[in-house]
């Protein structure tokens, strides 16, 4: 894979939003986060050490095998290991993964498949760590209803809490990269190419590694640095679409390391299948208009997965304003 791209250097070491779920003032920060940035970092998250610290320990385990063990695993159709291709339709990067659904016990069958006797502990490994990262993404949604002042505070978390979810729990692994060692060229091979998540919100941590860059509001992009006890929280397109455009979705990516190998782990809060996504109507301010068109989160789903990483993909769902 010999496709370098420049990056910029630029870092925003002190500028990403901290918030610290547990100040009262935190439901105010998260929405002028979720506004500016559409990014922001979590602390006092609730999520306990050992949940991390032994599923990570297993990821690595994992990614630690032959090629040949890992590709047992199978294609990720729509679940299971990737190497290099992400998608249908032609993007790669410098990583491979496993996706997994983010329902207790739903993959155990895929699990044994990866694992093999060690199973049934790591699939409570990972039951563990989804719900209570599941929690967490529910606790900050639910402040952000209280933020926006809408009277139903479950108005998002309840998509996710839903039995019909369609949530996703993703591993990345980027290991180090021998064609960047030595480099004086500032050449950065892309991981994970730039885009922005469909569901309403995505909840990553990564080991302390660098690597994460998102997209700010002018077009330039700064590097994240990496805090392994810490949650990354992005804004995904439904909420951007349910708040009206109020939050942003945040566009991201992730570079190759030339020396280190970096592992995130990501929840993907999905709502049913079923689900209309349309600006919620307690948030609409006299006579605004909608900038979306209704959709059900299969329709969005469907034309997402048909698209290239970096398309804007709620292009086809904006109104055209006369």
């Amino acid at each position: 894979m010999k496709q370098f791209s420049p990056i910029n250097p630029a870092t925003f070491s002190s500028g990403i939003p901290l918030i610290d779920l547990s100040k009262p003032d935190s439901k105010n920060l998260l929405v002028k986060a979720c506004e500016e940035f559409g990014f922001f970092k979590v602390i006092n998250h609730g999520v306990p050490t050992e949940f991390i610290s032994s599923l990570e320990s297993e990821a690595v385990k994992f990614f630690s095998m032959p090629l040949s063990e890992k590709e047992k695993a199978g294609p990720p159709e729509a679940f299971g290991y990737g190497n290099k291709c992400i998608g249908p339709n032609g993007d790669v990067g410098w990583v491979e993964y496993l996706l997994l659904r983010a329902n207790p016990g739903f993959d155990e069958q895929r699990l044994a498949s990866i694992f093999g006797r060690n199973t049934e502990f790591t699939s409570c490994a990972v039951d563990d760590y989804v719900s209570a990262v599941k929690r967490m993404a529910c606790e900050v949604l639910e402040l952000l209803a209280d933020g926006l002042k809408i009277q139903q505070r479950d108005v998002f978390s309840k998509l996710l809490m839903d039995e019909q979810s369609d949530s996703i729990f993703r591993v990345n692994h980027y290991p180090p990269c021998p064609e960047l060692q030595g480099d004086t060229n500032g050449r950065s091979l892309i991981g994970f190419g730039e885009h922005t998540d469909p569901q309403i919100i995505s909840v990553l941590r990564s080991n302390n590694t660098s690597g994460l860059q998102i997209s700010l509001r002018d077009g330039s992009w700064i590097s994240v640095p990496p805090d392994q006890n810490s949650f990354f929280v992005n804004v995904g397109d439904s909420l951007q679409v349910m708040t009206n455009g109020r939050f942003k979705s945040v566009r991201h990516r992730v570079v190759a390391n030339s020396s280190k190998s970096r592992v995130s782990m990501i929840y993907f809060g999905g709502p049913p299948l079923s689900e209309k996504i349309a600006p919620l109507a307690s948030l609409m301010e006299g006579e605004e208009d909608s900038l979306y068109k209704e959709f059900t989160w299969f329709e969005y789903k469907k034309s997402a997965y048909k698209s290239r990483l970096a398309d804007n993909r709620l292009g086809l769902f904006e109104k055209i304003v006369a």
